[in-house]
């Protein structure tokens, strides 16, 4: 099965070493990148604004294409996280937490370069998983049923109501009130409408991007309209800046390993998104860190875990999506398609 395995991986890139599918890659990475900064587009509207034009092409590059925009947005989605304090893609909601803080504290550059190097080293175990433990990990997703899907999401909304800083209440009603507003909209088994209030535009839910941009861009912009305090020394930021330091990735390897593992067994799910994913990163590193009550002041384990953790859900995605045809979550859908 090895043998197999390899040769069908050495045919694989050489396939994906051609001129033109490596061109369509690096334009898939790019484009996934200057969307995913934007606020409300992830990695799902980036796909479905270029999902026209596959129709046109050839499986191979147009597969290669989708998913980099599908990587490049990961990356992207974080730049705005870190630095402006907007999740531009929901998983990136965690990031917010202790990246913002770091940017305030000037280390900014330090939190996408721990970034880079998280994304890069969880996609490459990624990669690996998927080429020699995939029939045992679609062996162990068809173990899993309902119950155990809703146990899993079950864990990550209280891992994101109980993270917090402050009351432990007001962040259970957050996740409260974020499932009353993912309820909004048309019923898929009856087609009724729930809690849209007899209005059209409510029929498929309410719009992220005015969500994101409402509960952190407005917010964030009134909070700060008349403030002169510089944030950070974000507007020279150079490319040595983003080197951290060996303390520092000292720090942030333990979670990169422990983020890559959450994300290598939750990504042969189907069902289970990489935000679930990320906050359960995230209560893990709280939970064996020695100094817990600093998270959400800019720890940086709390970038590295979910962010290695995502990165890694999102390359073992595809196993369930190539070898069942069962897609992990609606990138994969499109992906599929």
């Amino acid at each position: 099965m090895i043998g197999q395995s390899l040769h069908d991986l050495w045919f694989g890139f050489g396939v994906a070493f051609q001129g033109s599918n490596l061109l369509w890659s690096f334009f898939g990475v790019l484009v996934g990148n200057l969307i995913g900064v934007l606020p409300g587009m992830g990695a799902l509207q980036a796909i479905s604004i270029l999902l026209p034009l596959t129709y046109v092409m050839h499986p191979v590059p147009a597969i290669l294409m989708l998913a980099g925009i599908f990587y490049g947005s990961q990356y992207g989605g974080a730049i705005g996280a870190i630095l402006m304090n907007m999740p531009s893609h929901p998983p990136h909601a965690v990031t917010c937490l202790d990246g913002y803080p770091m940017t305030k504290q000037g280390k900014g550059g330090v939190a996408l370069g721990v970034t880079m190097i998280s994304s890069f080293f969880a996609a490459s175990v990624g990669i690996v998983v998927m080429i020699f433990a995939s029939p045992l990990l679609v062996q162990i997703a068809f173990k899993f049923g309902p119950t155990e899907i809703f146990s899993i999401m079950m864990l990550g909304l209280l891992a994101g109501s109980t993270m917090s800083r402050g009351s432990a209440l007001k962040g259970v009603a957050m996740t409260v009130f974020g499932l009353l507003c993912g309820v909004v909209g048309t019923d898929v088994n009856s087609g009724s409408f729930r809690f849209a209030f007899d209005l059209p535009e409510l029929s498929d839910g309410l719009e992220l991007v005015a969500i994101s941009m409402g509960l952190f861009g407005v917010a964030d912009f009134l909070l700060n309209v008349n403030r002169m305090k510089s944030i950070g020394d974000t507007g020279t930021l150079k490319l040595s800046d983003m080197r951290p330091s060996k303390e520092e990735l000292k720090r942030a390897f333990p979670a990169m390993i422990r983020g890559t593992i959450v994300g290598t067994i939750f990504g042969a799910m189907p069902g289970t998104g990489p935000t679930i994913t990320t906050f359960i990163a995230y209560a893990l590193e709280r939970k064996v860190s020695k100094t817990p009550a600093a998270f959400g002041t800019g720890m940086i384990e709390g970038v590295a875990g979910p962010e290695a953790s995502a990165h890694s859900k999102t390359q073992v995605d595809f196993i369930p999506t190539m070898s069942l045809g069962i897609p992990g979550d609606a990138v994969m859908a499109l992906i599929l398609g």
